[in-house]
């Protein structure tokens, strides 16, 4: 039975044990199809990376994603992790690997830009978002001050009504009153699993984005994530959601056409503190692109028995 090597890094993190956990398999072509999801399930972290060589040799990879109970077509940490790990290897598939890839993956194309410092060592990577903002529709602030176990009096709904947002994973995105009423949420599962028969997306439950703003930094926000429906009762890091969410702000403010950098801190309440990096770009009062960067540490090497 072969082993098929694989690596744990900490995603959005200068510091082992902080940021958000990845395992990823840097040629998983040694792994049978029917057990991705299981091995993703025995791992339990919120996601897990496969990498395949890429259908069109003009890409580096193909990059499959995995929560422990779903395939996602698109997720942020997973991506700059993934990136982190193969940016130490001289080759991937042949090829000899450069300061940028391109990752084919379910909800598109995933262009990635590697971080170095001096003596060219990978630090971490910077990718670009699959799809422009897509905003979807509104969730009710009782639906979500329920999945919360808050109080409507904690969603401010002033700047914008809570709502769905996508840059290729749809999450449903609302804003709190006070720092203490993110550090009181709390998911409930009873209520998650009312609100996924309303909102719930095809290739996963529903989930939650709760954040606030730094009235003494206008650029820089703190927020948590919660999917108890995928077996992730909280998230120390969402790339995926932050991106979708800087770029939804963006849009909607009165920024002018540029570029605009948001930072967002998250999993500070799990003793997992992230910080991730955002940069987006409007055109003719549009978020047209979308970036997220941050910096990894390895962790463990390992294998799995196939």
């Amino acid at each position: 039975m072969p082993n098929v090597p694989f690596v744990t890094v900490d995603v959005f993190t200068r510091e082992r044990f902080a940021g958000n956990p990845l395992a990823v398999f840097p040629d998983a072509r040694g792994i049978d199809e029917t057990v991705l999801q299981k091995i993703a399930a025995e791992f339990g972290y919120s996601e897990i990376t496969f990498v395949l060589p890429p259908e069109n040799p003009a890409n580096d990879a193909r990059v499959r994603i995995f929560t422990p109970t779903v395939e996602l077509g698109f997720a942020g940490h997973p991506n700059v992790g993934t990136a982190f790990v193969l940016g130490q290897q001289q080759t991937l598939f042949g090829k000899p690997v450069g300061d940028t890839l391109r990752f084919e993956e379910k909800a598109g194309l995933v262009e990635v830009a590697l971080t170095r410092k001096a003596g060219n060592t990978v630090t971490g990577a910077a990718i670009r978002a699959p799809q422009p903002l897509e905003i979807g529709e509104a969730v009710a602030p009782e639906i979500i001050a329920r999945c919360a176990t808050l109080t409507t009096a904690d969603i401010l709904t002033a700047n914008h009504a809570p709502l769905q947002v996508s840059v290729g994973l749809p999450f449903p995105v609302a804003e709190l009153t006070s720092l203490a009423a993110l550090a009181a949420a709390r998911p409930n599962l009873d209520a998650f699993r009312t609100a996924e028969d309303l909102h719930g997306r095809t290739d996963g439950g529903f989930s939650l984005f709760l954040y606030v703003r730094d009235t003494a930094n206008p650029g820089h926000l703190r927020a948590r994530m919660f999917a108890p429906l995928d077996d992730i009762p909280e998230d120390p890091a969402t790339g995926s959601a932050s991106a979708a969410l800087a770029a939804f702000l963006v849009e909607t403010s009165d920024a002018p056409d540029g570029d605009h950098t948001i930072s967002i801190t998250q999993g500070v309440e799990m003793g997992r503190r992230s910080e991730i990096a955002l940069s987006v770009t409007k055109q003719g009062g549009k978020a047209v692109a979308v970036s997220i960067s941050g910096a990894c540490v390895p962790v463990i090497v390992g294998a799995i028995a196939c």
